[in-house]
């Protein structure tokens, strides 16, 4: 790949990551915490598409509450990137993607869309997907990495795989809803159906023009935004009333699932979204007895249990299994494994209280 076609990542770490409550807070979300390995999952992203193989720097769409942990930890995993845009408030992916597209000048330079909270732990099968894409992309397909699934999963949308476009790639069919578990039990057993990932790979100029086909509001907002943005070294602040204007909504809605020419390709690359403690304990490296614990713990006839402690903090376990414990400062978190989805009702009762 030369470098005037080098694939730009776009790193998006707007998310609040709520549903890994106490650890990930709105002042540090997961994607800046080390959840999974010794590096931060932001670090992590970042690694995944790096200069020396032939990417250029990162453009990362960030809350600006995070600017400056942000850019500790690129630098502490050597990615310098090419512009950090701090958004002023919220908007979902599909405004974020476009202050990218408009940073990088809008033209025909490839975008690869990353999550910042996202774990893919085979990369050279990532990278040959990415491979398998670009002959389309550099036509004007706009590409998602469909996840192959092994069980059916309930919290995320499917993709249903169409006709094959060339070797490995095949145009999008249909978007799927989070479906019922029989649905989804479905969708897998027919093996014409991945999960949707997220990951995305189009030219910058090709998702412009899909947003002034399908979402002008949010083009029309993006790019005054950027006109009147103030730029301090590789920090590029939107202007916060314009930006404001732009609808909220995800780059499925606004986009994927109303332009003509939108392409899959299907891979198995060890994908997590780390969506609940349920997600972490699943990928996580456990002891003889199921156990994943970090930190200070005492585990004694304890199976099966997910325990995370902060700096500072002990936590002993005698005769229980099943069971998630997260204790970080003053909060802590108990509650039986295949419940962690609801953690976002305890948000809830907090705020009410």
């Amino acid at each position: 790949m030369s470098r005037a076609d080098a694939i730009v990542p776009v790193i998006l770490s707007g998310g609040a990551g709520t549903r890994l409550w106490p650890m990930s807070r709105p002042e540090r979300p997961k994607q800046l915490l080390a959840l999974t390995a010794e590096e931060t999952m932001l670090q992590l992203t970042a690694r995944r598409a790096p200069v020396d193989a032939g990417f250029a720097a990162p453009v990362v769409v960030a809350n600006a509450l995070h600017a400056d942990l942000i850019l500790e930890q690129l630098a502490q995993s050597g990615a310098e990137p090419q512009a950090v845009i701090l958004e002023p408030m919220g908007r979902n992916t599909a405004p974020a993607i476009a202050l990218a597209a408009l940073a990088v000048g809008g033209g025909s330079t490839p975008l690869l869309v990353m999550p910042s909270d996202h774990v893919i732990a085979d990369i050279p099968a990532f990278h040959a997907a990415i491979a398998t894409a670009m002959p389309r992309v550099s036509e004007g397909w706009m590409v998602t990495f469909g996840i192959t699934p092994d069980h059916p999963e309930t919290g995320y949308g499917y993709i249903r795989v169409g006709e094959p476009i060339g070797e490995g790639i095949h145009k999008v069919a249909r978007f799927v809803e989070k479906p019922p578990r029989d649905t989804a039990e479905a969708m897998v057993a027919s093996g014409d159906h991945v999960w949707n990932g997220g990951i995305f790979l189009f030219r910058a100029d090709v998702f412009l023009d899909a947003l002034a086909d399908h979402a002008p509001e949010i083009l029309a907002a993006a790019q005054a935004s950027m006109d009147r943005a103030i730029r301090e070294g590789s920090r590029v602040l939107p202007d916060a009333a314009e930006f404001a204007r732009s609808p909220s909504d995800s780059i499925d809605y606004a986009v994927m699932e109303k332009a003509e020419r939108v392409a899959v390709v299907p891979v198995a690359m060890g994908w997590s979204d780390v969506g609940s403690w349920d997600a972490l304990h699943g990928i996580s490296d456990c002891d003889a007895q199921g156990n994943a614990c970090r930190g200070d713990v005492v585990a004694i006839d304890t199976a099966n249990c997910l325990v995370r402690v902060s700096a500072g903090k002990r936590v002993a376990l005698v005769g229980v299994s099943d069971l998630i414990v997260v204790a970080d400062g003053d909060e802590i978190l108990i509650l039986p494994r295949g419940r962690s989805q609801e953690v976002k009702r305890i948000i809830e009762a907090m705020k009410t209280d």
